[in-house]
């Protein structure tokens, strides 16, 4: 068994008030809590995990290729293919917060690599 601690679990933040934490980090799966903050929107990206976000207060409007643009309420969730590019937007003028599962886990500095930080 491994107990992470929300309050000591690693984090940071991709972009201005767009926190990340790190609640699971294996190789097996990987579980990422976010705030994200309003009118942000994530860049168009994939990876080779699939991916389940779990909306837990707000709203999240997710697009793909594929589908479009979805609206995702409190305790909705979507699952993405592996490689399926993808946005994720709070539509909201306040925070929105969900949870994203990759599996297999990926790597927790995803975004900083992505952004060059």
């Amino acid at each position: 068994m491994k107990i992470i601690r929300f309050n000591k679990a690693e984090s940071y933040e991709p972009q201005k008030d767009w926190k990340r934490v790190s609640i699971c980090n294996e190789s097996q799966i990987s579980i990422e809590y976010f705030i994200k903050p309003p009118k942000h929107s994530s860049p168009k990206h994939s990876h080779p995990n699939v991916q389940v976000l779990v909306v837990l207060k707000g709203q999240l409007e997710v697009w793909s290729k594929k589908d479009g643009n979805k609206i995702l309420n409190e305790m909705d969730t979507v699952y993405f293919e592996e490689n399926e590019e993808h946005i994720v937007t709070n539509p909201l003028d306040e925070i929105s917060i969900g949870l994203d599962i990759f599996v297999p886990g990926r790597s927790f500095d995803f975004w900083l690599k992505r952004l060059g930080k």
